[in-house]
């Protein structure tokens, strides 16, 4: 079905982060595949949804997750167990260091790779059909809704997804679930390139120890990684390009 061995050795490093894109537009006989490799559990609950595209996005997503993890693991995709979090987190359900993340939006997924870090990822389709401001007012900190009202009208719009995907991949490593008041931090929002938690207000210390990565895996679509670590270098997958 894929060919590995052009693109990744699988091995992770210390103060390391991987971070493979899947794209959605894959072959029936590959969504196939990947369906061999879930769980009941998992087949059961793709099986639920009410509409066909929902229903792909979850084979696969989830499919993905256990091909590319079974090669970070040395084992079986159909052999992997995880277990879930109090506010439904997973993790590997094994004795292991590795560390991962998903998310998924539109036609696309992101599954993010750590070693010891706890980790969160988040991806989003841009779209522009809303306000904003609005939007802000109930999920940004003052900070926050303040550097995006001093953006330009026009770049207002992906200063909004900056500042959303890093507070989501932000509360997704802290793994704390809707619990975790979004205005108790705050994120930078005016570049791609520079992403950094400006603030932790439960603890003014905490905000050091996080690393912040913004990245754009296609067009139309903007990510963001948090991972609690010294993180040096972050290394991109495509999953569409083992073929």
């Amino acid at each position: 079905m894929l060919n590995f061995s052009k693109n990744n050795d699988f091995s992770l490093t210390l103060n390391q982060t991987q971070i493979w894109f899947i794209n959605f537009d894959i072959s029936e006989q590959e969504i196939a595949s990947l369906n061999n490799f879930l769980s009941e559990d998992e087949i059961l609950k793709a099986s639920k949804f009410r509409f066909q595209k929902d229903k792909k996005s979850s084979i696969i997503t989830r499919g993905v997750l256990r091909l590319l993890s079974s090669k970070y693991l040395n084992t079986k995709p159909g052999e992997i167990k995880f277990k879930y979090g109090e506010f439904g987190k997973p993790e590997f359900d094994l004795d292991t260091e590795i560390k991962f993340n998903v998310s998924h939006s539109g036609n696309m997924a992101v599954i993010g790779f750590v070693l010891n870090d706890d980790i969160g990822i988040d991806i989003e389709e841009i779209k522009s059909n809303f306000d904003v401001s609005e939007i802000a007012k109930s999920h940004f900190s003052s900070l926050e809704i303040k550097a995006l009202n001093n953006l330009p009208k026009a770049e207002q719009v992906k200063g909004f997804y900056r500042c959303w995907t890093r507070k989501e991949s932000f509360i997704k490593a802290k793994a704390k679930g809707l619990s975790f008041p979004l205005d108790s931090f705050s994120v930078s929002i005016n570049s791609d390139k520079n992403a950094k938690l400006l603030e932790t207000n439960w603890d003014k210390n905490e905000k050091d120890l996080w690393k912040l990565y913004s990245f754009t895996p296609q067009e139309n679509y903007l990510g963001a990684v948090s991972v609690k670590g010294n993180i040096e270098s972050i290394k991109h997958f495509n999953f569409n390009d083992l073929k």
